[in-house]
């Protein structure tokens, strides 16, 4: 079946899925969003404006888009499906897959941490799941805002799992970059050390470059990945490299003096001065974190490892806070990281 003729399901049209979609359908593939209702809504009402950080600016009439919140609506008509949910909601969504997709669609989790890929397989048995890995950031815009925007804010390939001819050819399209790769496992847990970064983003309150140019950050983030590399060599895990550095040199990277960091990390710079992390979107609306998928999947390796992770432990332990207050962004600077968590943080 050629490319424009394949049907393609966004599972899950957030920010992510709403970039990828949009992307897709102004490349002429046949794209369904299956999103939320306040998404939907939105979409109906004002189309899908799609920016990136190299200064493309596209808008998607609402006439041109098909989005719906009904899987029974899109699923049944899926050849590829990308999941682009939330963790926690990836075992509800393999359900909606299960009873709604046609056995030979091909699935691809294109979801923060190292196990939706996993969690999927389990819920859908025999048919086809792909990993997949997004290494930028998207962020969207406020909510009433006319038309719904998503801006790509760094950026990267996405990275498919090999196992189905055609697949990156169908999904590669002007600004959405893809490629597929062999050794997803390590491609995920390299991403993972650089997502735990997210939760520093969340807790401080800073955009990512401000919060990157800030070595008392950078450390915290520099002695969580520490403790991620101790835990991966100790089960024999090797992660991949992801933003040019091999995963060994980032915490020194890391602990560089500021203007040094500046001179020598600048792929990793290359972010627009707005983006933050979905983690902090996620404090601000008031939902539930990634935070299990992301520090989370470091303390079970830690716990099954048996090596320390005292950082990580902290900061995920500061999130959940954060999450039960439902205050939005504690705004904590460096120093109250080394607290324990207990009510509401000052600045």
């Amino acid at each position: 079946m050629a490319n424009g003729k394949k049907g393609i399901v966004i599972a899950g049209a957030g920010s992510i899925g709403c970039y990828a979609g949009g992307c897709l359908a102004l490349a002429g593939r046949r794209v369904v969003l299956l999103a939320r209702p306040r998404i939907e809504a939105a979409l109906r009402q004002g189309g899908l404006r799609v920016s990136d950080l190299e200064g493309r600016d596209r808008l998607i009439k609402p006439a041109e888009l098909v989005v719906t919140a009904d899987p029974a609506a899109s699923l049944p008509g899926a050849d590829v499906i990308l999941v682009t949910v939330k963790s926690g909601a990836t075992r509800e969504m393999a359900a909606l897959i299960k009873a709604h997709a046609r056995p030979d669609a091909v699935v691809v989790s294109l979801q923060n941490g190292v196990d939706n890929a996993d969690r999927l397989r389990a819920v859908l048995g025999p048919r086809t799941v792909l990993a997949g890995m997004v290494p930028f950031n998207v962020v969207q815009s406020a909510d009433g805002e006319l038309p719904l925007r998503v801006h790509r804010a760094s950026d990267g390939k996405v990275m498919v799992e090999e196992g189905n001819a055609g697949l990156a050819d169908l999904l590669d399209t002007e600004g959405l970059a893809v490629e597929t790769r062999g050794d997803m496992k390590a491609v995920l847990w390299g991403k993972l050390l650089m997502n735990l970064n997210n939760a520093l983003v969340a807790l401080s309150g800073l955009p990512l470059v401000a919060e990157l140019a800030d070595r008392r950050w950078r450390l915290i983030l520099a002695s969580q990945i520490d403790e991620a590399l101790l835990a991966m060599k100790a089960s024999g895990i090797e992660p991949a490299r992801i933003a040019g550095l091999r995963p060994t040199l980032l915490p020194k990277v890391l602990r560089l003096p500021d203007w040094l960091f500046k001179l020598l990390a600048r792929r990793m710079l290359a972010i627009d001065l707005e983006a933050r992390s979905s983690m902090w979107d996620d404090l601000q609306r008031g939902r539930s974190t990634e935070i299990d998928d992301l520090q989370g999947a470091v303390l079970r390796l830690a716990e099954k490892a048996g090596t320390p992770a005292p950082t990580v432990q902290l900061i995920s332990a500061l999130v959940r806070a954060a999450e039960a207050e439902r205050l939005g962004s504690p705004s904590l600077v460096p120093e109250k990281v080394v607290a324990p968590p207990s009510g509401r943080r000052s600045t």
